[in-house]
Parts: C-alpha cells; structure tokens; sequence
C-alpha cells in the first residue's frame, strides 16, 4: 500500500503533558495543529510505569492550563489517576490527538518540515518535539556481560516484584525510582541496593512541615533559579541535571526492611555484578534504576550539541526557524521539565508561533486588491 501525506501549520509531536500543554496554548490562540503520539492511548507513558508509582508532586501542583487535577491537594496521585486526567484533558479542551503514531523521522525539505511515521508522510511549517528530555533507558554497557541466567530489567521495564526469579536483586542506582523499587521489592526478595542518593528530604512526605518547605522548593526551582536570574543561569544546568533528592523514601526505610546498601557497580566478573570495593554480588535478578539519555537519532537536522542536547533558546530553535522543544532539562527553569513547568513554556513557544503565523499572513498578498 503507498503512503499517504498529509500537511498542518503545526505538528506537536507527544502527546504527553508539554505536547498537551503547548496544544492548549495554541488552541487559545485558534492557530491550526496536530498532536501525533506513539502511545495508544492519551496519558499512555505513564501507565506503562511500575504498578504501585505515585507521582511525587501533590495534586495541586500538577495540573496543566486552564484544569486543576481532580484531587484534594495534598495527595499523591498513581500514575494511572496521572494518565486519565491526561486523557481528560485532551477530551475537555478538544485537542486533536493522533494516538498509535509514532514518528520516526524528522527533516527539512525546502521551506517545510517532512515527518515520517512508517509509509505516512506529515509535513508542516512548523514542528513541536515535545517528548521529553530523556526516553532511551541508560545502561552500562557492561550489563551484557552479566550471567544470561540473571534477569536484567530496566526501571522503564520493570511493572512489579511478580517479574523477578527467586533469589536476590540488585538495584543499581539510589535515586527515588531505586529507592521505591528496592523497598518494594525487598518485601519478597532479598535486596542490595547499589550507589548514594544526591540529598534526602529530611522529614515525612505529606505533613505541614513537607507542604511548606515543597511550596519553598517550587517557588525557587519555577521563579528563582531560572535563565533570567543570575543565581539561575549560574547554578540552575547543574542543579537541574543532578538527580532528585530522596522524597518519599528514605536510606532508613529500606535498612528497616532489611535492604542492604553497597558501593557502586563498576562492572562484571565470572557474570556477577562488581562493586568498587573489589566484591561481587551472587544475586539472580538486577534492576537497572539508571536513568535515561537523549534520544532524538531520528531528526535529520543540525541542531544538536556534541552531547546530543538541542541547542535552543527557551525551545526555540534559532538555527531551524519553525523547530521547537518541549520539556528539555533547564529549558528556561529548573520546572521545566516537570509538570509545575511544562505549562509556562508551552505559552512562551505559542506566543512565538503566533507572532510568526501573523507575520507570514501579513506578507501574503492583499486578496481583494488582486481581484480588484
């Protein structure tokens, strides 16, 4: 069967909150778009996390533009209860969702942008990539050396203790998904925990005491330490990119269920994990809490940096006019690519799309003087 092309304005690509959110913001301002996602369903990369995730934000602050999250405040929504108010919202605000498109190709071709999604063609004068900072699971590369018998799972893979063999689990890495990981699993499997959290929270999760100081938190990471601020710009990258200090779960949680921590993993020996102190690990299941990287092989255009980040100002794209990003590390804030964040810079990127969309109308020629 041939392919088929079809041409828009704007094509928004993810349907996540930053594709939602700068949806929103172009639909105020009545300018045409699609949203094309890979996802089946709206809300679809949050239900395809581990089963027992909460969202570590409260519900107040997790809302998009124009609708608050139906919940009290100060709870913590799953991350079910994230995707349906996501699917919620597309169907509110009418947003033209594409869902089970997952694009894997972006060039430029003259004055348009051509996007591919197998035998489909899209091409628009402008394009939105809004799938986040980081979506390829990160992994050492000597984790293939590991004993075929162990069974490896990423954090982006992992669901529940259900898919584990019997024996011990590793997990490397102690940021909040390892941290909630290994407790979880620790309630059925002997558990070591690999790494050093960045910072933790010093105090429960929830009470009076956490809603003041996560009011302070946001404050500065949404207002303060942005680009515009020169607090911002000089420790705002660095602060960003570091991993989350522990929220919900704390080193003295998972000693109290008997986890026990150990040094980093450096590699592999006889097929069994390496710690730095020179041991090994005799354990049948490994859980790879390691993050993620950049992964954006599929745009054909020079706009990156030899780390692979898109090179931009606040998302906009200088050097490719029309090209923007959603939900990078330090985009313009700290926020920026958490839900507190996502909805400032979708407005700031619909603002550039409208004054570009009026400036080329502008420039067309004068109809009725032509008929005339």
């Amino acid at each position: 069967m041939s392919g088929t092309t079809e041409r828009f304005e704007t094509v928004i690509i993810g349907g996540g909150q930053a594709g939602l959110a700068a949806g929103y913001h172009l639909s105020k301002r009545r300018l045409s778009f699609v949203i094309l996602d890979a996802n089946e369903r709206v809300g679809g990369s949050w239900r395809s996390r581990w089963d027992s995730l909460r969202l570590f934000t409260p519900a107040r602050f997790n809302a998009l533009p124009g609708m608050r999250f139906p919940a009290r405040d100060w709870t913590f929504p799953t991350k079910d209860e994230m995707a349906d108010y996501l699917e919620s919202y597309a169907a509110r605000f009418e947003l033209p969702v594409r869902t089970g498109v997952s694009v894997n190709g972006l060039s430029r071709v003259g004055d348009r942008y051509v996007l591919s999604s197998g035998a489909q063609t899209f091409e628009a004068d402008r394009v939105v990539v809004a799938t986040g900072a980081f979506r390829a699971p990160k992994v050492p590369d000597f984790a293939f050396e590991l004993d075929p018998g162990i069974v490896q799972l990423h954090s982006s893979d992992y669901r529940r203790p259900e898919q584990l063999v019997e024996g011990g689990v590793l997990v490397v890495g102690l940021g909040n998904s390892g941290a909630e990981v290994g407790l979880e699993v620790a309630r059925t499997h002997p558990t070591w925990v690999s790494g050093k959290p960045s910072a933790q929270i010093p105090f429960r999760h929830g009470p009076l005491t956490a809603r003041t100081a996560f009011r302070v938190v946001r404050f500065l990471g949404h207002r303060v330490l942005t680009q515009r601020t020169p607090v911002g710009r000089k420790v705002g990258p660095n602060f960003a990119s570091k991993a989350s200090p522990l929220i919900r779960v704390k080193t003295k949680d998972l000693v109290r269920l008997g986890v026990q921590r150990v040094p980093r993993v450096v590699g592999v020996r006889d097929g069994l994990p390496l710690l730095d102190d020179g041991n090994v690990l005799d354990v049948a299941n490994v859980i790879w809490c390691t993050g993620f990287r950049y992964d954006f092989p599929w745009i054909d255009l020079p706009v990156f940096d030899e780390t692979g980040a898109p090179i931009h100002e606040r998302g906009l794209v200088l050097s490719e006019p029309g090209l923007y990003f959603m939900g990078l590390v330090f985009q313009y804030a700290v926020s920026s690519d958490v839900l507190a964040g996502v909805g400032r810079d979708a407005a700031h990127i619909a603002r550039h799309i409208a004054t570009r969309e009026a400036e080329r109308r502008a420039s067309l020629p004068d109809r009725s003087s032509i008929a005339a």
